[in-house]
This record gives structure tokens, C-alpha cells and sequence, in this order.
């Protein structure tokens, strides 16, 4: 993994899992990693009967102010695995 330059103060880990949360209350988040480059693993009802690319873009839109900018924490998710519980 490199080292991504930004200008975010805290644990982007947290800031992940809290963006997904205030869109999914019910999920179960897990983040790992790093340097800019993060894997997201997502438990929520909400994913019951909608597609994989529904359940995909309603993460990714859940944390875009986390990845959108010049110098933004997160440079790159490198997995996302949505579940149901």
C-alpha cells in the first residue's frame, strides 16, 4: 500500500463506519486498512432483495466526502463486500 497524502485529522476508519452508519442505522461495519486504501465490509437488512450494484453504490454514497477531492483519506476502496444478516 503507498502512502496517500491528506489533509483529514482522525481515524478515517471511523469516519467510514459513522457515514455508513448514518445511512444504514442497522449495519455492521468492518474497515481495514490503510495509507489511503481501505476494505469495507457491510452488514445490513437493507441489502435484502436489492442487487449488488443497489447495495454497492448506497456504501460508496455513503462515504464520497471521504473520497472525493484532491487530498481526501480515502484514495481507494479495494474491496466492499455487502452481507445480510
Amino acid at each position: 500500500m503507498s502512502d496517500h497524502p491528506t489533509d483529514f485529522t482522525g481515524s478515517v476508519a471511523d469516519a467510514i463506519t459513522a457515514g455508513i452508519r448514518e445511512r444504514l442505522p442497522d449495519a455492521v461495519v468492518e474497515v481495514a486498512g490503510s495509507g489511503g486504501h481501505y476494505r469495507i465490509i457491510v452488514t445490513s437488512a437493507w441489502f435484502g432483495g436489492r442487487s449488488l450494484l443497489e447495495q454497492q453504490r448506497q456504501v460508496l454514497a455513503s462515504i464520497k466526502h471521504l473520497i472525493n477531492g484532491e487530498r481526501a483519506p480515502v484514495h481507494a476502496v479495494d474491496s466492499l463486500e455487502t452481507r445480510t444478516p
